[in-house]
């Protein structure tokens, strides 16, 4: 990347804070829309939502929360849970959301390793997820809950702040007050608005301490804590600084141009790093207009609602999306159908030059804007991405037959890639800059240079300043030249494209001692519609194998255009039809792979692989050993004579 283009950004993000820039929302653009929810009609401006976050701040300190200190929050995808992060920062705290799909015992451990005093819970059923751990957790001092588990106090009493719709809750006065049966048990217990109204009271009677507890804070110090899902092992808790996500900010708006005050849609959980930068501190770095979006099932509406001009989608978002583009083709009119495959040969030409970063012939310009005009924008309308300027991807690999899909129509999916440890993206595609396949290059003040085995190491300013111990300090996650050895495994092209190829400690080495990356052969399965989820099998084996997971709503489709309409997954896992249509997919897969890496044997499975059933991680990731476990009969299957 341009060196300049580093020095500005550096200029840009040098000495900001997340509340020095809340500071300035407020008055430059008070009356500009901040943050609202799909459906409601209640959106608060710049002005009401720092207003908010002062009174809950106060509200937090009179808990006993202060610099330094930790705080949990699991809550889902609400506009209290932005109220409470920011509050927090305010204090100089560092808040910390967890997934709410974490077991009693990650819970616990999360919580003793982080030391938190205070714990933010949504309502009656995250209470309940916690009520076995925390009797174990004494230095809890207090849960503070959103929604009502009683029924609720008079909105009234909040004096306009958390109005209804933003926090509802309240407790009756028996349990505000606690039985005291267990140790720190119910007496422990208080509702947010409650908070708030201690809050709103310290505030009124002292409003300069907001204001100077929030200018004393440094760009050095953590913003937030958040726990690695991992794949095997306990969680790590990376702490990232005010300095690393406005950086992260300021990189976005330099790479990817999109205009200030943009309207943007919050779906994925505040515990995944992508939602915390683009969710919160984007929003808050450019102004934005975040609408939130509290039921995944609903991202499609929620697209043609808020229609963004930026959207971050991990690939399972995209290959769903593509599926169903196929789906309803698939039923259309065959004048329908021919009209939006010579479209995206057009738009699939364009793009290729753009990759290859020659000019548009101007023929071929023009014939794409026609075609645009009349086929694709009007495709893209009904996904809600008629006016995106960047769509992103990242996470985890995401197929290239899927990103060329998406390119035919219009909506140029740009790779990136990065992890918490690096604030998100340390790599990125741009709109002017881009090679299908690829991750792309090295953000702005970033460096990225290959290991001796192909580890892929980073440096600058996005790493973060270090994983927490359990006694409070931090350890660093560099060596002593600031490299972070990311665990992932890739190639660098001449002009710095980086490719990922696997993860070091996944490589499948068969009996005959290949070295073998199964992403890349899943990645090659899962672009085949009916194929949600693969894993390849290998590792001390003589050859490859794959589990392969149906996709539940490509499949049906699939069933019905073959006679097959109504029948179950199951039934349909084991039809003959279904098999072979897969056959013909890993055939294709192995096409594209060396004779190592070709699959020998699957075996299709009917149910879904999902954080709840333990399979994969809360951000999707593969949990290649639980798989194994618990498939090790199918697996040994695969491999008898």
């Amino acid at each position: 990347m341009d060196s300049s283009l580093a020095q500005r950004c550096a200029d840009t993000a040098r000495g900001l804070t997340v509340p020095a820039l809340l500071h300035r929302n407020a008055t430059e653009y008070g009356d500009l829309p901040a943050l609202g929810t799909l459906g409601s009609p209640d959106v608060l401006t710049w002005r009401a939502l720092r207003d908010q976050v002062a009174v809950l701040s106060r509200g937090l300190a009179d808990l006993g929360l202060g610099a330094g200190d930790r705080m949990l929050i699991m809550m889902g995808a609400r506009p209290e849970h932005w109220l409470v992060d920011l509050a927090a920062a305010h204090l100089g705290a560092v808040p910390s959301t967890v997934y709410a799909t974490l077991a009693p015992a990650q819970l616990e451990y999360v919580a003793r390793h982080s030391g938190a005093e205070i714990l933010v819970l949504e309502g009656e059923a995250e209470l309940e997820r916690w009520s076995s751990v925390l009797p174990l957790l004494p230095q809890v001092r207090h849960v503070a809950l959103v929604a009502p588990v009683a029924p609720p106090v008079s909105a009234a009493s909040s004096g306009g702040l958390l109005p209804d719709g933003f926090a509802s809750g309240g407790l009756s006065p028996a349990r505000a007050a606690g039985s005291g049966d267990s140790p720190g048990g119910e007496d422990r217990l208080v509702s947010l608005r409650q908070v708030a109204e201690r809050g709103e009271a310290a505030h009124r009677a002292d409003p300069e301490a907001f204001e100077k507890t929030w200018r004393e804070i440094q760009a050095d110090q953590p913003v937030t804590l958040l726990y690695t899902s991992g794949t095997t092992g306990d969680p790590k808790g990376v702490v990232l600084t005010h300095h690393n996500v406005i950086y992260q900010s300021v990189v976005l708006e330099a790479t990817v141009p999109t205009p200030d005050h943009a309207p943007s849609l919050a779906y994925l959980p505040l515990a995944h790093i992508a939602e915390r930068i683009l969710g919160i501190y984007n929003a808050v770095y450019r102004a934005g207009h975040v609408t939130i979006c509290p039921d995944p099932t609903q991202l499609l509406a929620g697209l043609a609602a808020v229609r963004p001009v930026s959207f971050f989608g991990v690939p399972r978002i995209w290959e769903k999306m593509v599926a169903g583009i196929q789906g309803q083709l698939a039923a259309a009119d065959p004048a329908v159908r021919a009209a939006v495959e010579t479209a995206r040969e057009v738009a699939l030409q364009a793009y290729k030059l753009r990759g290859a970063e020659q000019p548009v012939p101007p023929e071929l310009a023009v014939r794409l804007d026609v075609v645009d005009t009349r086929v694709l924008r009007p495709l893209r309308a009904r996904l809600g991405l008629d006016n995106v300027l960047w769509p992103g991807s990242g996470a985890a690999p995401i197929p290239v037959e899927v990103l060329l899909y998406l390119a035919g129509i219009g909506i140029d999916v740009l790779e990136v890639w990065g992890m918490t440890e690096t604030t998100g993206t340390a790599t990125i595609n741009t709109p002017d800059h881009f090679r299908t396949g690829t991750v792309g290059r090295a953000n702005p003040g970033m460096a990225v240079r290959l290991a001796e085995d192909g580890e892929i190491l980073v440096r600058g300013p996005l790493v973060c300043a270090g994983y927490l111990r359990a006694d409070g300090g931090i350890e660093p996650v560099t060596d002593a030249d600031g490299w972070l050895a990311t665990g992932d495994v890739g190639t660098l092209d001449a002009d710095g494209y980086l490719t990922i190829t696997d993860r070091k400690k996944e490589l499948i080495i068969s009996s005959g001692g290949k070295n073998i990356a199964p992403a890349q052969i899943e990645n090659l399965l899962r672009a085949h519609p009916l194929i949600a989820q693969a894993v390849a099998i290998g590792d001390r084996r003589p050859y490859v194998t794959a589990l392969i997971v149906l996709d539940e709503e490509s499949v049906p489709l699939w069933a019905a255009r073959n006679g097959l309409e109504g029948a179950s997954l199951e039934v349909l896992a084991e039809h003959p039809a279904l098999i072979a249509e897969i056959a013909t997919a890993v055939e294709a897969a192995n096409g594209r792979l060396s004779r190592p890496e070709q699959v020998k044997r699957f075996r299709v499975l009917p149910a879904g692989w999902t954080p709840e059933s333990g399979e994969l991680t809360p951000t999707l990731k593969l949990r290649r050993r639980i798989v194994q476990e618990r498939y090790a009969e199918a697996i040994s299957a695969l491999y008898a004579e």
